[in-house]
């Protein structure tokens, strides 16, 4: 079987399901390693420890950031290539993807360490935090090109058909850092450097999986003959991973923003809405991994000239995401004591999380229409508006509510932040998915199983 039958052949139904449903379980291992962290550090039952690894997330998802500029952007690319059988622009893709994302490494290791206390002051850190977080931050930062290089090639090969070979690098680096979290955070005794540790060398051994398939690829190139970063290869990637990547971008530093607001209520309200925004991370990157598996399909058959069968992908994700978060919305609702109590066993951050999580949930129902419209524009190359809705979500929109709902409504005001955001950035979506996509015929109701 061809890789490409998948975009060709398959019913919808079908082909979402084998783009998405790896991607999907990649998300849910995913989800596991970032919890993994938490739960094992929470087990020294130290909040300042706890809040110490939270306090360090935005950092962490600055190298996502970078993982998705030159995975999601070059991959993108890569599978519009592929649709319209230009093999040696695949090639120059993958080949400058590859190699870029090892220069942004050592990029920002250098960065960040040269840089130390004053990133540690903008993410939160306090007097009882700092030295833990400093700690893992620093393993982090030493370990930046493979953490980077394991975000993007997934996309890369991903974005050839290869779903399922994605989803196995992504599950064997996330089970091999759960393996090692407690061996080094609680039986060697190393605390939040044990979980950085962890981190690094399971991200490590998935760029080694990845890279074994590049290696012996027909389509994709790790050659540094095929590197010839031309402007328009380079604008290509850009102009669809740069709104990708703003995503992460803006979720990192409004999350520093947050955790200094958060800052003014105590260290435990920072670790008990740390331990809410890890949580919640489940509905989100599930439904994240749904709208990102269908970029390959859409991509593919935009650059084939299939509408029809474009249409019928879009609306086919929307209405089952929607279903999905709907479902989580009621278990989170019901399960709210029960997951903080999973971290950390400590009363006050127990209520507060509790309270935090029923919040936080308001905005699942519009979650999977947003995100399935933000990665439809950037597989159709449509940089503008996914640029819009990339910073909407994250900038425009959520900032402003953050500053005015903590002002005038204090620690309330500053949960309902995130869900008043995602509410607005929705609408602003349908707003720009009628008005951009009439130009590529996709304003028509769909066929969502015969296409």
């Amino acid at each position: 079987m061809k890789y490409t039958d998948v975009f060709e052949n398959y019913p919808i139904p079908k082909a979402v399901g084998t783009l998405a449903l790896p991607t999907m379980l990649g998300m849910l291992v995913t989800v596991v390693y970032n919890l993994a962290d938490t739960f094992f550090v929470g087990q020294l039952n130290d909040p300042n420890q706890v809040a110490a690894v939270l306090i360090t997330m935005p950092v962490f998802m600055l190298l996502m950031a970078f993982g998705s500029i030159l995975g999601i952007g070059g991959g993108t690319s890569i599978s519009r290539s592929l649709g319209a059988g230009d093999k040696a622009r695949v090639r120059k893709l993958s080949s400058i993807s590859l190699y870029s994302c090892i220069g942004l490494g050592l990029l920002f290791s250098l960065t960040v360490l040269l840089l130390m206390s004053g990133v540690l002051a903008a993410a939160g850190a306090s007097l009882y935090t700092y030295e833990y977080a400093k700690n893992y931050l620093t393993i982090i930062a030493i370990g930046a090109v493979p953490i980077i290089l394991n975000f993007a090639l997934g996309q890369l090969i991903r974005a050839k058909g290869a779903a399922q070979y994605s989803m196995r690098g992504m599950m064997i680096g996330t089970m091999l850092n759960i393996v090692l979290d407690p061996i080094f955070i609680l039986f060697l005794g190393m605390g939040v450097a044990g979980a950085a540790l962890a981190t690094v060398l399971a991200n490590s051994i998935a760029v080694i999986y990845y890279l074994r398939f590049l290696f012996i690829d027909e389509q994709l190139s790790v050659r540094i003959s095929d590197f010839h970063p031309e402007k328009n290869l380079i604008s290509d990637i850009l102009k669809v991973g740069i709104p990708a990547s703003l995503g992460s971008v803006l979720m990192s530093a409004s999350q520093m923003v947050m955790n200094n607001f958060a800052g003014a209520y105590g260290d435990s309200v920072i670790a008990a809405l740390g331990i809410v925004i890890r949580s919640t991370m489940l509905p989100i990157l599930l439904t994240i991994g749904l709208t990102q598996g269908i970029q390959p399909l859409i991509g593919y058959t935009y650059g084939s000239g299939n509408v029809k069968r474009m249409r019928g992908v879009i609306a086919f994700t929307m209405v089952s995401g929607t279903i999905l978060c709907l479902l989580f919305l009621a278990i989170f609702y019901c399960t709210a004591p029960w997951i903080i109590r999973v971290f950390i066993d400590d009363r006050e951050i127990i209520d507060l999380g509790t309270g935090f999580i029923r919040v936080m949930i308001l905005s699942f129902p519009v979650l999977a229409i947003q995100m399935t419209i933000m990665n439809a524009f950037q597989a159709l190359g449509k940089g503008i508006p996914a640029l819009v809705l990339s910073i909407s979500r994250q900038g425009l929109v959520f900032l402003p509510s953050l500053i005015l709902l903590d002002r005038f409504y204090g620690l309330s005001g500053l949960v309902y932040a995130q869900p008043v955001a995602d509410i607005a950035t929705t609408l602003l979506a349908v707003i720009l998915y009628r008005k951009t996509t009439k130009h590529v015929g996709l304003s028509e109701s769909p066929d969502l199983i015969k296409a």
